[in-house]
């Protein structure tokens, strides 16, 4: 299976902890490979190299797009009980595994994972974020993301009609877990008419009673006639299938890899669907992230956050001026970034070119 040009791959598999994993470092060019930890439950082992080397890649343009000194990784943990805690021993184990790397790959909170299970790995390893606040972290980076999302609507709707407010606005959201719950929260607040689905109806019910918000079934979400579509969920949700029943006018969302194939941005395009990479709108939690970096602030993350609805608006503008989709913009920002920027040697621990300030992490090993 190609690897994508990452610089490593590291597969676990301790059986006596519970624990099968991959851990991808795509780049280390920039700094450190940055990349949250996912559990999730993958039906063949190759599902799960697929998705850690397509998920560290987009970290890669991720951190440079948002200007940050890190790289991109990411960890997949092959998880088939996604209620249930995971236990002591696999999170030691994989805490063990990524301190072995010695800082060149950087935990974080994905799909599946909680800040107690950051916490846990916390306690094998300094090279983890998204800790409790109450130690020098910045806790749960969902809130945070989401506002990211937010101003990357804001950009699209003044793409799209000149003016950003979402108030008003026919927003569709896929996926109400941790990021789509809080996104859902913030559009209701700012006077979008929002409807809401997920593969667990319970959920999307409970957040509807909640907020006074529609719901629709996950099976026909997709074509749901709206201003924007954001998909909150899973990636890969827009592809040869989805695409012809499309009925939104754009799409802007905080799911990671949302188009599936090659060439799904430009058969958008050709529609007259706008794209807002989500590389670029759902950058807001690793943004959250860095600022624990020199001592975590919430309200300067925020700040740092909204410049996403500047930085969306020039891929935007770049796009048009270019006559190329603004996914491919979007990934020439982040090239040239790294081209211009970026080291060619890769990164070591103790590496002051990687740091805008200080050590990487101001917290402490938790104990």
């Amino acid at each position: 299976m190609a690897t994508m040009g990452h610089e490593q791959i590291v597969y676990l598999d301790d059986h006596a902890a519970g624990l099968h994993a991959v851990i991808a470092i795509h780049s280390t060019a920039l700094g450190p490979a940055l990349g949250g930890v996912r559990f999730l439950h993958y039906a063949q082992p190759a599902d799960a190299v697929l998705d850690v080397l397509r998920l560290s890649a987009a970290m890669t343009y991720k951190a440079a797009v948002a200007g940050l000194h890190q790289g991109g990784g990411k960890a997949v943990v092959h998880w088939s009980q996604p209620d249930r805690p995971r236990p002591p021993e696999l999170l030691r184990a994989l805490g063990r595994a990524i301190d072995e790397l010695g800082g060149r790959y950087l935990a974080a909170e994905d799909v599946g994972a909680t800040p107690a299970d950051m916490n846990a790995l916390a306690r094998e390893t300094p090279w983890v974020t998204g800790v409790d606040e109450s130690i020098g972290g910045s806790g749960d980076p969902s809130p945070v993301t989401a506002v990211g999302v937010l101003h990357g609507m804001r950009a699209t709707c003044a793409e799209l009609d000149g003016d950003a407010s979402v108030r008003g606005r026919r927003v569709v959201v896929q996926g109400v877990g941790h990021v789509g719950a809080h996104l859902v929260r913030l559009l209701v607040a700012d006077g979008a008419s929002v409807v809401v689905s997920d593969v667990d109806p319970r959920r999307a019910d409970v957040l509807a009673r909640e907020l006074g918000v529609a719901t629709v079934g996950a099976d026909v979400v997709i074509e749901q006639e709206c201003d924007l579509l954001a998909p909150c969920a899973l990636g890969g949700v827009i592809d040869d299938v989805t695409i012809p029943r499309l009925q939104c006018r754009a799409i802007v969302g905080a799911a990671n890899n949302q188009l599936e194939g090659p060439g799904a941005d430009r058969v958008i395009a050709e529609r007259g669907i706008l794209y807002a990479p989500d590389f670029v709108v759902n950058a807001g939690g690793i943004i959250n992230i860095a600022e624990e970096f020199t001592g975590y602030d919430r309200a300067r993350a925020l700040t740092s956050v909204a410049r996403i609805e500047a930085t969306t608006a020039h891929v935007f503008a770049l796009a048009r001026e270019q006559q190329i989709t603004p996914l491919r913009a979007a990934e020439r920002l982040a090239r040239q970034r790294i081209e211009q920027e970026g080291s060619p040697r890769r990164w070591e621990p103790g590496d002051p070119a990687a740091w805008t300030a200080g050590e990487p992490l101001r917290h402490l090993r938790v104990v």
